[in-house]
């Protein structure tokens, strides 16, 4: 699987903190990708997106499959998650993870949104770096002095074929990553999994849409659930 594969690299890098930026158990292994972050070795945080969201209060069918796949344990913890991480990153100083924006878990931010836009979301907001997720696609600019960047998607990237996981290391350089996986093994655990998505989710894995696309529907869109 992706983020057993992103892992293993993780263990090797001199990291002080792991953060995850939402939508962790969304995939249908929801299971499985609990018992990884658990059985980590180095402190975890993380933050809740709108899949996390959508997991305790939706009614579809989709949703229901998902909640019978945690265990009260595992509800209890996505419950705590957190609207969003605010750390001192060596080197990079004080950063603030969230999952859509500062504002909303459900805003699409991309190395293309509007100066207008990102001013408004950064309004208020203390920290001089700011990571946020939601778009599957990485990428990383300055405005205003305020770093901004998304690693990426570990589980279900929108950057093209061939596919890969997409983290960063952050630090006085921000390092993205692309670590790459067995893809067929993931595909097989997906249509194993009795998710009633698997299909649909299969399909998005092995063709995904491309960067460029992925960019130009989310500024189209700027919000979505």
């Amino acid at each position: 699987m992706a983020l057993e594969a992103v892992l293993a690299e993780l263990a090797r890098e001199p990291v002080d903190l792991v953060v995850f930026c939402g939508d962790l158990t969304w995939g249908p292994l929801p299971r499985e990708t609990l018992a990884l972050v658990r059985a980590l070795e180095v402190p975890a945080r993380f933050v809740s997106g709108n899949a996390e969201r959508a997991l305790v209060e939706d009614d579809g069918e989709r949703a229901a499959w998902l909640r019978s796949r945690h265990s009260p344990d595992d509800l209890d913890l996505v419950r705590a998650f957190e609207p969003f991480v605010a750390v001192d990153v060596d080197g990079l100083g004080p950063t603030r993870f969230c999952h859509g924006s500062p504002r909303s878990d459900e805003e699409c931010v991309t190395e293309r949104t509007p100066l207008d836009r990102v001013r408004e979301f950064l309004e208020g907001v203390p920290e001089r770096a700011v990571v946020t997720a939601h778009t599957h696609v990485a990428y990383e600019r300055v405005v205003d002095g305020v770093r901004l960047l998304n690693p990426g998607s570990v589980g279900m990237p929108y950057e093209g074929s061939p596919v890969a996981a997409y983290w960063a290391v952050l630090g006085a350089d921000v390092s993205h990553r692309r670590t790459e996986y067995d893809v067929e093994r993931a595909v097989g655990l997906y249509r194993a999994s009795g998710d009633p998505r698997a299909e649909e989710m299969v399909e998005l894995l092995l063709e995904p849409p491309s960067r460029e696309e992925a960019i130009a529907h989310a500024e189209s869109v700027r919000f979505a659930g």
